[in-house]
């Protein structure tokens, strides 16, 4: 066998040194860790777990100086335990390309980490393991790729509009007034008056009532061209930091929940609250309906006739 083909197979551990870079490196490493996950494109791998195996080889600077037996100065084998558990409980993923991209992107946030091998193998597809390996460097990613800490993150100012607000003539005075915040702005909807098709199956209903959803998303986006219709977490975070008013179209940050809302979809304001929490924002309007009940950021409810915000 070739040497090209056994470092292909070969643990990470063997491809870091097979190709390590000039200076010399330590190296951290992570062997078989073994999590059970919802994950997967395909239709059979939603609502239910599969074992994922991860093996981590972390390149690092050399420390200088002695290490006094001190943890603060070394990389912790839990900073990578960490990043894996951090990127799980995100959010529902797809693929195993962007798992890995994550982790290894979140492991190079430590200032001693230089290069990031990282493999992860699904057990449980077939009679062997399947799955992917990449390679990061921390000089090869531009900073603004790089994950930003919790607390950099943007707090938005979120609103929920009922029908009678999207209507509304005061629409365009409310823009203006988010817009000139100091939060960025994020619109929630509900469904339209039209009654969305019934398919009597509990699933396949939550996705037809997030589509309509989605589809009143559209309506207002049509009413102002201010307002970008965004679905997923990276288009809300990048809109967040550029001053756009999103208006969320909710199917595939539901669906793809670890942790998912107790509200339903009929329940549109109740589930623009459980939003508003997940992305910690420092308050929610609710213009032209009910307050819900629990949620876990400040609220306040105006009318409709209202024009300040």
């Amino acid at each position: 066998m070739s040497t090209e083909i056994r470092l292909a197979f070969a643990h990470p551990s063997e491809r870091a040194r097979a190709t390590a870079p000039g200076g010399p490196l330590d190296r951290i490493s992570l062997r078989d860790h073994v999590v059970e996950v919802e994950i997967g494109a395909f239709q059979a791998e939603r609502g239910t777990t599969q074992r994922l195996s991860f093996n981590v080889v972390v390149e690092v600077e050399p420390l200088t100086g002695p290490i006094d037996d001190d943890v603060d100065r070394i990389l912790s084998y839990d900073k990578v335990t960490e990043a894996i558990e951090h990127e799980l409980k995100a959010e529902r993923l797809n693929l195993l390309e962007t798992l890995a991209e994550r982790i290894a992107e979140r492991i190079l946030l430590e200032p001693q980490a230089v290069r990031a091998f990282v493999r992860i193998e699904k057990l449980d597809r077939g009679p062997g393991a399947l799955g992917v390996e990449i390679v990061r460097a921390r000089d090869q990613l531009a900073h603004g790729q790089l994950i930003p800490p919790e607390d950099d993150r943007p707090h938005p100012r979120l609103v929920y509009l009922s029908n009678a607000a999207i209507a509304s003539e005061n629409l365009s005075g409310w823009l203006d007034q988010l817009g000139a915040g100091d939060r960025p702005p994020v619109l929630c909807v509900g469904a339209p008056v039209t009654p969305a098709p019934q398919s009597h199956h509990r699933m396949t209903q939550r996705r037809i009532d997030l589509l309509a959803i989605e589809q009143n998303a559209w309506v207002l986006a049509a009413r102002d061209p201010r307002c970008v219709v965004v679905e997923t977490r990276t288009e809300l975070d990048w809109a967040m930091r550029h001053g756009q008013i999103s208006v969320w179209a909710p199917s595939k940050i539901v669906l793809d929940a670890v942790d998912g809302p107790s509200a339903q979809p009929g329940d549109a304001v109740a589930l623009a609250a459980w939003f508003a929490a997940t992305f910690a924002a420092g308050e929610m309007l609710v213009i032209g309906a009910t307050l819900p009940e629990g949620a876990g950021v400040p609220l306040r409810a105006l009318s409709v006739e209202q024009t300040t915000l």
